[in-house]
C-alpha cells in the first residue's frame, strides 16, 4: 500500500516559503511576510517564473500594510511590468487592484476609482471571477469612506456573493468586517451584530488573528455608539490580547482609543487619560495622522469632562490642525465630518467657558454670546472672510476671559469704581491674552481679546491704539461690546432703550468707535439688534 507524499513534499522550496508567508499574513506579522516573499524572489527557479509577478504583489501589499506606500507603489511597477512580460492578464488586473489599494489609503479616492474600474475591465478579459469579487469590495470601501452608504452596500453585497461563490474565506471575513461597520453607520445593529458574529467565527476557526482583532475593534465602537459600555470594554481587552499577541500597533492603538472612550464615559478619567496618551503615542510612532486627531479630539473631551478648559483648547487646536493637514491632502469625508464635528465641540467648549467667566457677574449673564452674534453679523455685513467667520465668534465668545483675574466686588460694585479697581479692571485683557498665551487658535484671536477696548481717538486701553491702528477685528468687537453694554442692567444704571443705545452710539463715533463701523451697524439694527451673526455662522460650521 503506498502513501501520498505530504502536500510540503509536492512544493518548490519557493512555493513553501509562499505558504509560510501566507501563514504568517493570517497572524498579521506583516514585516515577517514580506520577508519570506521577498526571499521567494530571490530563489525563484525556472519553473517558478510565473509566481514572479504574485509575488512582487504579494511583498508590495505588506509594504502597504507596514505603511510604506512608496516602497508598495515601486513593488508594484515592477509587479505589473513582470505580469505583462509573462502575459499574465490576471497578473497584471492584479498588480492595477494593489495600487488601486496603495492610492486609496493615501486618500487618493479619484486616482484609486479610476484603477478600480480599469482593475475591473482587465479581470473580465481575463476570466478572473476572484478578482472581480474583489473589486467590487474595494469600491465598496471607497463609497463608504465618500458617504454614499447605499451604494456601499450594493457593493459589499455583490462582492460577498461572489467571494461565497467562490469559497474565498479570507476575503470574506474581511467584507464582513466591512459590512458590520457599514450596519452600524446606518445604525442596523441587529445587522451588524449578526455579520460580526459571522466574521468572528470565520476567523476563529481558521486562526485569522488579525481579522478577529478588527472585527473585535469594530464591535467595541458599536457598544459604544449604543452606550453599552460593559460589552465595549470586554471588546477591546479581546482586541488588546489579540493585537499584542500579533504585534498589530495600528489596531493596539485604536484599542487604545476606544479603551479610553469607555473608561471616560464611565467616570474612570485618569484611566482614560492613560489609554488615550497611549493611542496618541502609538498613532504618531506610525504617523497615523487620522487616528492622532481623534486621540487628540477625544483627548479634548476628556479635559472638559474634568472642567479643564485652557488644556481642551490645546487638544481641540491639536485635533483641527491634524484634521485640517488631512483635508488638503485627501479626499476624506470622515475628515471633512470630523472637522465640522470639531468646530461645533469648539463653539460649545468656548460657549461653555464664557458662561463660567460670567457666572462672577451677576449683571453680565448671556453678555458673550449676545456679543458673539452682534460682532459676527458687523463682521460679515464689513466682508469679514467667512472662512474665518467661526474663529472671530470664538475670540468674540472669549473676549472677557480676562475678567477671571477680577475680584466678584469689583465686577458687582454699584457704584463708581476708585482708581485702584479701575486699574484692576482694565487688566483683564492682558490677562486675558496671558491665560491663551500658548494655544494656537488657527485663526489669531488675540487681538480681538487684547484691543477691545481700545478707542477710535486713543483714549482707551491697554495701549491706547487710536484709528486703524486697533485691529479692523478688535474695532469691530468694540462695536458689539458697546452696543450691549448699553441694552443691559448694569451695577449702577438700568439698561438704555434701543434707540437711547444707538443715539448715545453715535455721539460716541469718531471718539470711542470707528464710525463707518458704527454705520454699518446702525443700518444693521434699524428694527432691533442685529441677529445675523448666528446665521451666518451656520452654514461654515455645521
Amino acid at each position: 500500500m503506498t502513501h501520498a507524499p505530504p502536500a510540503e513534499a509536492c512544493e518548490s522550496p519557493t512555493q513553501q516559503l509562499v505558504s509560510q508567508a501566507r501563514a504568517a499574513e493570517r497572524e498579521g506579522r506583516w514585516h515577517h511576510a514580506r520577508a519570506l516573499y521577498e526571499a521567494g524572489l530571490r530563489r525563484l527557479r525556472r519553473e517558478d517564473g510565473p509566481l514572479a509577478p504574485s509575488l512582487l504583489r504579494w511583498a508590495a501589499r505588506m509594504h502597504q500594510q507596514e505603511g510604506d506606500n512608496e516602497a508598495a507603489l515601486d513593488a508594484l511597477e515592477a509587479a505589473l511590468a513582470s505580469a505583462e512580460a509573462w502575459g499574465d492578464r490576471s497578473g497584471v488586473a492584479h498588480a492595477i487592484n494593489v495600487q488601486a489599494i496603495t492610492h486609496w489609503s493615501r486618500g487618493e479616492l479619484d486616482r484609486a476609482e479610476a484603477l478600480y474600474a480599469r482593475t475591473l475591465r482587465e479581470a473580465q478579459t481575463a476570466g478572473d471571477a476572484d478578482l472581480v469579487a474583489m473589486v467590487h469590495h474595494n469600491r465598496g470601501i471607497v463609497a463608504n469612506i465618500r458617504g454614499d452608504l447605499r451604494g456601499a452596500l450594493k457593493r459589499y453585497r455583490a462582492g460577498l456573493a461572489g467571494y461565497r461563490a467562490r469559497g474565498l474565506l479570507d476575503h470574506e471575513r474581511t467584507l464582513l468586517n466591512n459590512l458590520g461597520k457599514l450596519y452600524s453607520d446606518l445604525r442596523r445593529w441587529r445587522a451588524a451584530e449578526r455579520t460580526y458574529g459571522e466574521a468572528l467565527a470565520s476567523s476563529r476557526a481558521s486562526g485569522d488573528m488579525a481579522t478577529e482583532a478588527m472585527v473585535q475593534v469594530n464591535r467595541a465602537q458599536m457598544w459604544i455608539a449604543r452606550g453599552r459600555y460593559a460589552e465595549a470594554r470586554r471588546a477591546c481587552d479581546a482586541a488588546r490580547e489579540l493585537a499584542a499577541a500579533i504585534g498589530d500597533l495600528r489596531t493596539l492603538a485604536e484599542t487604545h482609543l476606544h479603551h479610553g472612550v469607555v473608561l471616560r464615559e464611565t467616570g474612570d478619567l485618569a484611566g482614560a487619560a492613560r489609554s488615550l496618551a497611549e493611542a496618541a503615542r502609538l498613532a504618531q510612532e506610525r504617523e497615523d495622522v487620522l487616528l492622532l486627531a481623534e486621540a487628540a479630539r477625544e483627548q479634548a473631551r476628556l479635559h472638559w469632562k474634568r472642567h479643564e478648559y485652557r488644556e481642551t483648547l490645546q487638544s481641540l487646536n491639536h485635533a483641527h490642525r491634524l484634521f485640517s493637514g488631512l483635508q488638503a491632502r485627501r479626499d476624506l469625508a470622515e475628515v471633512a465630518s470630523g472637522l465640522a464635528n470639531l468646530e461645533a465641540l469648539f463653539l460649545k467648549l468656548v460657549a461653555q467657558w464664557g458662561e463660567s467667566i460670567e457666572s462672577a457677574d451677576r449683571y453680565t449673564r448671556g453678555h458673550c454670546e449676545r456679543v458673539a452674534n452682534y460682532a459676527c453679523a458687523l463682521a460679515s455685513a464689513a466682508g469679514v472672510d467667512e472662512g474665518v467667520l467661526l474663529w472671530f465668534r470664538m475670540g468674540a465668545l472669549l473676549h472677557d476671559v480676562g475678567k477671571i483675574v477680577v475680584p466678584p466686588e469689583i465686577l458687582n460694585k454699584p457704584g463708581l469704581l476708585t482708581p485702584d479697581e479701575r486699574r484692576v479692571i482694565e487688566r483683564h485683557p492682558d490677562a486675558g491674552v496671558q491665560l491663551l498665551g500658548d494655544i494656537e487658535f488657527p485663526w489669531d484671536i488675540r487681538p480681538m481679546i487684547r484691543h477691545h477696548h481700545e478707542s477710535w481717538d486713543g483714549s482707551g486701553y491697554p495701549q491706547g491704539l487710536a484709528g486703524e491702528a486697533i485691529p479692523l477685528p478688535a474695532r469691530i468687537l468694540c462695536v458689539a461690546d458697546v452696543y450691549d453694554a448699553l441694552a443691559t442692567d448694569r451695577p449702577y444704571r438700568p439698561a438704555f432703550s434701543h434707540e437711547r443705545t444707538l443715539e448715545i452710539m453715535h455721539d460716541g463715533a469718531g471718539h470711542s468707535l470707528d464710525p463707518e463701523l458704527f454705520r454699518l451697524f446702525a443700518g444693521l439694527s434699524a428694527g432691533g439688534p442685529p441677529a445675523g451673526g448666528r446665521a451666518a455662522l451656520h452654514g461654515i460650521a455645521a
